[in-house]
């Protein structure tokens, strides 16, 4: 998948205005994903996206990955994107569910094996209806 398409539909699916928009809720989600599953990972993942977005991946971040919970997870994206919370988490689904079109499953199976169980709902539920599992 290339830029383009990755960019547009995120935009759709997270009914963003324009594609700037688009790329922050990219940047956003994926950045605090890297910082949660560390850095080996984030590479594996970074490697079978545009280079454009994979960068979004090679933070500062530590190898082993930063411990935290889903609600730290969106309470980050909403901090970097500048956006509430409920925002934060429709954004983020939509760039999950683009990430999983966009990379090989056997590397999301990694992605959800390197992270607790409160974030599969995140992974399952795509961009539109409940988030199953969560508050």
């Amino acid at each position: 998948m290339d830029f383009e398409r990755f960019i547009g539909l995120v935009q759709s699916r997270a009914r963003l205005a324009g594609s700037g928009e688009a790329v922050a809720a990219v940047r956003a989600t994926l950045e605090t994903l890297a910082e949660r599953i560390g850095a080996d990972e984030a590479r594996h993942v970074a490697s079978q996206l545009p280079k454009e977005i994979g960068h979004f991946l090679h933070g500062g971040i530590a190898v082993t990955g930063e411990r935290f919970s889903f609600d730290e997870f969106v309470r980050r994206v909403a901090q970097r994107e500048g956006c509430d919370r409920a925002a934060a988490v429709y954004h983020a689904r939509g760039v999950i569910e683009t990430l999983e079109e966009a990379v090989s499953p056997g590397e999301i199976a990694q992605v959800l094996a390197a992270l607790p169980g409160e974030f599969t709902p995140l992974f399952v539920a795509g961009h539109a209806g409940p988030l199953r599992g969560r508050r």
